[in-house]
């Protein structure tokens, strides 16, 4: 392995701090601290650097700390050191915390401005319209237009830096679209995420070949034309889809001031908006624009990122913006940007305006309220050894030992924090899948938590241990077995362990699976990996009876016992090895409870990274035996539930998981040097306009556009039809005008704030193209991905929600409200793409 493969730097998103966190910010935090863990595992604590913090400067910012009547520096004091509070409550093993107030912050972000400035890659200019004092905005709209506050504007000139962002279109593309080896790679996931960009990126293609007359294929080979270029991989896109970027602001102060000698040439003090001013942390929070020698040489060490964890709806920043600023500056690239989902709670997408965010605290306060003083069994002179747990009824426990003399002491407030905060770690890894949209509820948290974690893991560790101890502590069975040797490890010796190859081979099948998901940031398949090992080792345990065999008056039998147990023993050891970077509170209990000590110091050591089959050495000292995971009471719904709403007066921070309404109803500018107009560039829609920038929620450089009523969009094609009786006949002239034809999902995605609406990217052969679906509350998109549908591929484009769409799918349904069921081919039907139905 290279020096450069023996580091590892991740970042999280920097949480915006115009209010409190919630279990949006918590779930990429929770991820991040996942991959943390793993990579320390691989490469040693030394060479990974984990990186989170908060997003501090913005017009936003401003405006918060003057309603609550502070200073903005006080504000941000306040609500950064609620995220801190929360990730040390959680355990979250972050390297560094960065705050964009900070002076190293400033300093790296006044370098890199400066760099590209003297580099020619940033000018000034000056726009003159219509501004709302009210609202501090520009607005589209002659003299005296209202503005979005209800009072006429005023007409401002106001002058702005650009960044030459078109110059990167494509450099970008095919940076994007380079083979994973190649070393100028830049890396995009989920693939959804990856085709989204490239889409922004390439404008639109579909139009400009229609202009054109040309028909264009994925690596085509048609002739250039003044409205059309084409990739290093032969793929089209437009000339100039990509616009400049405006990265000043004069219209307020809360920010980075604009350095010299850009400076100079302004007739108003600049604030280097948040744009360049947030992502740039991910830099100087290793030492990017320090003089000081050692942060020098943290900066050689751990720049560029292996990877940021993003918010899909921040994927243009990451994926556009910032390689472009850093390809400007001459600076290496970071090597992937992966995007999760949004988080619905209770099948609704999170939002303060719906009043249905969950704060963690919740989460942790009443979680933390199971982990409280119970019975266990104590330690004494003749604690069991591994071939040997603890219960009454050792066939299914629940009841875990005898009462001890001296109960321990009741759980610190630290402790129950991490039991709970292990809980929300799993039930978000295991319930929603990385990269896609997930849903939350207190209900389904604690009937996660009982039937995987109460049940399965706990469960398992309870009954194993517990017969360990009750079999081979003191008692006539041990007696009639003094003098024999304990019971070797399989590979020893495999005759003597024929019962135990079932297991052998599920930890093997298991390995393989949780290594590629670990690889993959897969944290559902790696769970669902290791929980098909638990289900394994249980059947293996119900199957075999140790309990019956303890009664047997045979020499063999014990020993076979010994063999079944010590199988059981050496399972969880390895279950708890592959669950510490999720479950790190409760493995840590797991291990010591197999006698193997303290897991953060085999973590260190390499000790967890022995996966090997018989690694357990027989005749280890079991610790004191306890619960794992206390049954919960559903009652432990409804505290949840009153707890959120009675909640907090601090409204709960909105994230990118968070739809937040915006202030004003102005429509957005449509010349694109405005420097309130969307970011000078064209085709990909801003799925929360106004509230999203840089590594954050921070409100952006340009004008927000107003939310679209919360209305469905009305019904089109096949699911707007009447009913049978009413259909109107056509001639066959009118029919043949029609053009079917075969296309395959690529994409399927749902739009933000259109319960119904999927938005799909279908491959017709010679061409892909986007269609938008009012099939959402049928069809899921993983329901969609890979199907040979069937769509009117020359149907009028339509807009909705202001996504252009081109065609409709083809489906059947029983009556005005029956379930849509589309018309597909089976992968099996030979049939090509792009054919046409006659």
């Amino acid at each position: 392995m290279s020096d450069a493969q023996k580091k590892f730097y991740l970042t999280t998103p920097i949480y915006y701090v115009n209010a409190r966190p919630h279990i949006g910010h918590a779930y990429t935090t929770i991820a991040a601290d996942v991959i943390a863990r793993r990579q320390r595992l691989l490469l040693g604590t030394d060479n990974v650097w984990f990186l989170t913090g908060t997003d501090e400067h913005g017009q936003k910012i401003q405006r918060s700390a003057e309603a609550a009547g502070i200073p903005p520096q006080r504000f941000a004091d306040q609500v950064s050191e609620q995220f801190r509070s929360l990730w040390q409550r959680m355990g979250i093993t972050y390297n560094d915390y960065i705050r964009t107030t900070e002076p190293r912050h400033t300093r790296g972000v006044q370098r890199l401005f400066a760099e590209l400035y003297s580099r020619g890659h940033i000018y000034l200019d000056t726009y003159t319209g219509q501004y709302s004092v009210g609202e501090e905005m520009f607005v589209d709209g002659p003299p005296g237009t209202i503005g979005p506050d209800g009072k006429p504007t005023e007409t401002v000139t106001e002058e702005n830096f650009y960044f030459r962002l078109s110059s990167y279109q494509a450099e970008l593309i095919d940076r994007i679209e380079a083979d994973e080896d190649d070393p100028k790679a830049f890396r995009i996931e989920p693939e959804a995420r990856r085709n989204e960009v490239l889409s922004f990126l390439r404008g639109n293609v579909a139009a400009a070949s229609s202009t054109e007359g040309v028909i264009l294929s994925e690596g085509g080979k048609a002739a250039e034309s003044k409205d059309l270029r084409f990739s290093s991989k032969g793929n089209p896109y437009v000339p100039g889809a990509l616009k400049d970027l405006s990265i000043s602001r004069s219209s307020f102060d809360w920010g980075i001031p604009v350095p010299e000698p850009a400076a100079s040439r302004t007739t108003k003090k600049h604030v280097i908006y948040v744009w360049l001013d947030a992502l740039t942390n991910y830099m100087t929070a290793v030492g990017y624009g320090s003089d000081d020698p050692a942060q020098q040489e943290q900066y050689k060490k751990f720049w560029p990122a292996d990877l940021h964890l993003v918010g899909k709806e921040i994927i243009r920043f990451h994926c556009v913006y910032w390689p472009a600023f850093l390809l400007a500056a001459g600076v290496p690239l970071p090597k992937k940007v992966q995007a999760h989902g949004w988080l619905l709670f209770e099948e609704s997408k999170m939002s303060k305006s719906r009043g249905n965010i969950v704060r963690t605290e919740t989460i942790l306060d009443a979680f933390g309220s199971l982990l409280t003083p119970k019975p266990v069994l104590s330690t004494s002179s003749t604690a069991s050894s591994i071939s040997n747990t603890v219960s009454s009824r050792p066939e299914r426990s629940g009841v875990e030992g005898s009462a001890s003399p001296e109960p321990p002491p009741p759980p610190t407030k630290a402790e129950q924090d991490l039991f709970a905060s292990d809980v929300l770690r799993y039930f978000l890894l295991r319930e929603i899948p990385f990269g896609q949209d997930g849903s939350f509820s207190f209900d389904a948290l604690v009937q996660r938590y009982n039937s995987d974690l109460a049940n399965g893991y706990g469960n398992l560790v309870s009954r194993t241990l517990s017969m360990i101890r009750q079999y081979f502590s003191t008692g006539e069975a041990v007696g009639r077995l003094s003098g024999y040797a304990p019971v070797p490890p399989l590979e020893n010796d495999e005759t003597s362990f024929p019962l135990n190859e079932a297991i052998r081979s599920s930890v093997g099948v298991v390995l393989g699976r949780t290594n590629e998901a670990f690889e993959e940031n897969d944290f559902g398949r790696l769970l669902e990996s290791v929980w098909s090992l638990i289900g394994t080792t249980d059947s293996f345990i119900s199957e075999k009876a140790p309990w019956k065999l303890a009664k047997l008056d045979s020499t063999d039998a014990i020993i076979t016992l010994r063999q079944v147990l010590y199988s059981a023993a050496e399972s969880i050891r390895i279950i708890t090895a592959l669950l510490y970077p999720v479950l790190p509170y409760s493995t840590a209990k797991v291990w010591d409870q197999l006698g193997l000590g303290d897991i953060e110091a085999a973590a260190r050591n390499g000790e967890l990274n022995d996966l090997t089959w018989g690694s357990l050495k027989p005749g280890t000292k079991l610790g004191q035996l306890g619960p794992i995971f206390p049954r919960a009471d559903k009652g432990l719904i409804q505290i949840m539930t009153d707890a959120e709403q009675n909640g907090s007066s601090t409204p709960p921070t909105p994230s990118k998981f968070v739809d937040e309404k915006t202030t004003h109803t102005a429509p957005a500018p449509s010349d694109p040097t405005h420097p309130g107009a969307a970011p000078r560039t064209s085709l990909l829609p801003h799925e929360n306009p106004g509230t999203q920038v840089g590594a954050s929620s921070a409100p952006v450089p340009e004008l927000a556009r107003p939310p679209a009523p919360h209305s469905e969009a009305p019904a089109s094609g096949v699911f707007a039809g009447s009913a049978a009786s009413d259909t109107q006949q056509i001639a066959i002239d009118d029919f043949v005008k029609i053009e079917l034809r075969v296309a395959k999902v690529l994409v399927a995605e749902r739009i933000p704030k259109a319960d119904k609406l999927l938005r799909l990217e279908v491959d017709l052969g010679y061409e892909k193209r986007q269609i938008l679906s009012g099939i959402a509350q049928w069809y899921t998109p993983e329901d969609l991905i890979g199907r040979r549908i069937i769509i009117v591929a020359n149907l009028a484009p339509r807009k909705m929600r202001g996504l252009e769409s081109h065609g409709m799918l083809l489906a059947a349904s029983h009556g005005e409200d029956g379930k849509p069921i589309l018309a597909t081919f089976a992968e099996s039907d030979e049939i090509e793409l792009g054919s046409r139905l006659k």
